[in-house]
């Protein structure tokens, strides 16, 4: 397939894994009964992915992809309050829509492999149902995304193995949360002030 490359545009699709992570920034907040919470994310839980891809060849090095995702998982937080033993853990499930454009830039074609790097900007909805969580993520998010993968020539199609940082850009935490039953809760949300959501995504790609 020598010249797979060079159609002006070409389609295909992806599957794979990935792990969802939180830099969290805390307050260091007390509540007038002294008790000082921080958060965190102690472990990461692999999750599902699989989307779209559009491909626009530019030149013989230079692409652009649109590559829309969709991503099930979820993310752990623990807070841990400073002077005692208490734990609360919060488990947000989310259900994410990505749609990333992407500029692609190849090195040269060496036999049937082709190294390369990508990076973009991924505007994303998370469409999962929100509940009374201790902790709320905002629905609209946007990450800044770098990687890197290899297409591999084989007879009928490419096979493209990439891997993905994608780092939020806003503070995807939502700090007004009227819906709170208990008053006390209040305390949760104070404590962290800023959340930036990260994603490492494993995809393959067939095209």
């Amino acid at each position: 397939m020598p010249y797979i490359d060079q159609k002006r545009i070409h389609f295909g699709f992806s599957v794979g894994t990935h792990v969802q992570d939180l830099a969290i920034r805390n307050t260091g907040f007390t509540t007038d009964g002294g008790e000082t919470w921080y958060a965190d994310v102690p472990a990461f839980s692999p999750g599902f992915n699989v989307g779209l891809v559009g491909d626009l060849y530019i030149c013989p090095y230079l692409n652009v992809r649109f590559t829309p995702t969709l991503l099930f998982g979820n993310k752990t937080v623990e807070l841990r309050e400073e002077h005692s033993d208490a734990r609360r853990t919060v488990d947000l499930k989310s259900t994410y829509i990505m749609m990333p454009v992407s500029l692609k830039f190849s090195s040269k074609r060496l036999n049937n492999y082709c190294p390369y790097i990508v990076a973009g900007v991924a505007p994303t909805v998370d469409i999962s149902k929100k509940k009374n969580d201790l902790l709320r993520m905002k629905t609209y998010d946007t990450y800044l995304e770098v990687g890197l993968g290899c297409n591999i020539y084989l007879p009928f199609f490419k096979l493209i193995p990439e891997l993905k940082f994608c780092f939020g850009l806003g503070d995807i935490l939502q700090h007004k949360r009227d819906d709170l039953i208990d008053p006390l809760d209040y305390k949760y949300t104070q404590a962290v002030k800023k959340a930036l959501s990260r994603l490492v995504v494993l995809s393959i790609y067939f095209e």
